[in-house]
């Protein structure tokens, strides 16, 4: 059985929602390393910018893949 369309949007915000808090946590322990400083609010606004294309990504990704499960 395929995936619909709604259950491709929850399992592609459930994946970005956690790499989000990944990613604010990445930055915080990354950027010292090359020397970049960025306050709380900012990292958290780098990491949304992230994930709002990941969230795109993600979604193409599986709705293409989904459609050459059925061809």
């Amino acid at each position: 059985m395929s995936q619909t369309r709604r259950m491709s949007a929850v399992e592609a915000i459930a994946n970005v929602a956690i790499g989000y808090g990944i990613a604010v946590l990445a930055q915080a322990i990354v950027f010292p390393l090359f020397g970049l400083r960025a306050s709380v609010a900012e990292h958290f606004g780098i990491a949304a910018i992230f994930t709002a294309i990941s969230l795109v990504r993600s979604y193409a990704v599986r709705r293409l893949f989904n459609a050459w499960s059925r061809a």
